[in-house]
């Protein structure tokens, strides 16, 4: 029988944030101890970092051009013919998902056979559905555990993007990562033994809103934390972007009690999900571990207060760098240089399950297919400043990184290895280094349909969105 497959997804997880990276306060023993004997990846990315774009890339295998969605936008239906876990339904794999989707329809099921589906706090679904019961399996689960009809899981009223923290407010085997986790053991425990499985088990933490069980937060309210690193330009890059009383802000300058209560409550998530996570290895050791391979990725970081800038979107390490952790039969521990992406997700693990790899697909297979030079990332501003047209353009080669934004042509260029807190704008410095990525930056967007590019070079001003028009009919069915 071919392998188990088991992808562990978080939101919002930085790349940096697990102690066995050498993180100066996160603590997460569990995926430590899983780690120490799997293929770690130093330098992976999400290239497009907020929710949709990036699981589009880890559903598809495809680059973001390629499949359509550049940016973010709700409501638009998810139509696309070949996926991940459509891949391993069609090789007679049992297919599950547990958690968050973030598509739409809410309750399109993208090729797994099943989903239980919690997907945090469903904006779109709250604004256009008259009964959310029937779109998220937590609610009426939470209800029937409280007794309540009309609990929710919203009522201490932090909102899902915002800096605000406070413990949760009821007991912990409520808290949607435990009911994320319990669902995901009960199927390991449950599941048909005659077919392998594909398990697809997703967290909404540590996504805000920042509400771990109050043993999670407090344990990091008082810890001595470093402070983030604040480059000379993010002032004049991206403060225009902020509103100082809004605490959902892309660009803030809080309190130091209201930056700590935030690293707590998001850090406190982290040591939330270890544990579960290590209750999830627990239930699958106990009989399928050896014939399983387990990858452990999130969809994109969270600045949290780097350059005063928070959430995601933007091509910084901590909004764009993400964990990115494989096990499985025949696999050595160790870390790897190799530079990775979400789209490399599908590949992967079809390739670990002896499955062919469609065509469609344009990640490679981390463990053993071809390495690429540098990787390219986008996505439009106005997530960021509402009021702005463009896109922010990047690449990386995990030692270098280019950032190009198209409304203005604002160029930066980084040296990561010797300023791996992107403090240090060289671009003006170092103009042959700059004229090398821009060079390449404009091979990428020359056949664009946005008109980044004329002759040779790059063009600022050009407006984008968040669907590529000429990828609308596979991004959406042609509804936009």
């Amino acid at each position: 029988m071919r392998p188990n497959i088991l992808l562990l997804f978080a939101d919002q997880w930085r790349g940096d944030c697990l102690s066995h990276r050498g993180h100066p306060v996160v603590e997460t023993p569990f995926i430590d101890r899983w780690a120490s004997g799997a293929a770690r990846f130093e330098r992976a990315y999400s290239a497009n970092p907020t929710c949709i774009p990036a699981r589009a890339s880890l559903m598809t295998g495809r680059t973001a051009a390629s499949h359509g969605r550049v940016g973010y936008v709700e409501g638009v239906p998810w139509e696309y013919g070949t996926t991940l876990a459509g891949e391993f339904t069609a090789a007679g794999y049992r297919t599950h998902a547990i958690g968050k989707m973030h598509v739409y329809p809410e309750r399109n099921r993208l090729g797994f056979e099943t989903v239980e589906l919690h997907d945090g706090y469903l904006q779109f679904a709250r604004r256009n559905a008259s009964d959310l019961d029937e779109i998220d399996d937590y609610i009426p689960w939470l209800r029937d555990a409280t007794g309540r009809p009309d609990a929710d899981y919203a009522e201490h009223g932090v909102d899902c993007n915002s800096i605000v923290a406070r413990p949760w407010d009821g007991p912990e085997w409520q808290h949607p990562t435990n009911w994320v986790s319990r669902r995901t053991v009960d199927f390991l425990r449950t599941r048909d033994r005659e077919r392998p499985f594909f398990l697809f088990t997703s967290f909404h933490r540590p996504h805000p809103p920042y509400d771990p069980p109050r043993w999670a937060f407090e344990q990091y309210l008082h810890r001595e934390m470093p402070e983030p690193p604040v480059g000379e330009w993010a002032a004049e890059m991206w403060s225009g972007c902020g509103n100082p009383h809004d605490p959902a802000s892309a660009y803030l300058e809080p309190s130091e009690h209201a930056l700590r209560r935030a690293r707590a409550g998001y850090y406190g998530h982290m040591s939330h999900i270890d544990q579960q996570i290590n209750r999830i290895l627990q239930a699958l050791g106990e009989e399928q571990a050896e014939d399983t391979y387990v990858l452990f990725a999130s969809d994109h970081g969270e600045l949290m207060g780097d350059h005063h800038l928070f959430r995601k979107t933007l091509p910084y390490e901590g909004s764009s760098r993400i964990p990115f952790i494989v096990s499985g039969p025949g696999i050595a521990s160790g870390d790897h240089r190799r530079l990775v992406e979400l789209r490399d997700v599908m590949p992967t693990l079809l390739t670990a399950a002896g499955l062919p790899v469609p065509d469609s697909v344009e990640g490679h297979d981390v463990l053993a297919g071809p390495e690429r030079a540098w990787l390219h990332g986008e996505h439009q501003e106005a997530l960021v400043c509402p009021d702005r047209p463009g896109s922010v353009q990047w690449l990386t080669d995990g030692s270098w990184k280019y950032i190009c934004r198209s409304a203005d042509g604002r160029e930066q260029l980084f040296d990561l290895l010797a300023d791996p807190g992107e403090l240090y704008d060289v671009a003006l410095l170092l103009p042959d280094a700059a004229d090398l990525w821009r060079g390449r930056l404009t091979d990428v967007l020359r056949e664009r349909p946005e008109g980044f590019v004329q002759g040779d070079r790059l063009v600022p001003g050009r407006e984008v969105a968040a669907i590529l028009s000429g990828n609308r009919e596979k991004a959406s069915g042609g509804a936009v």
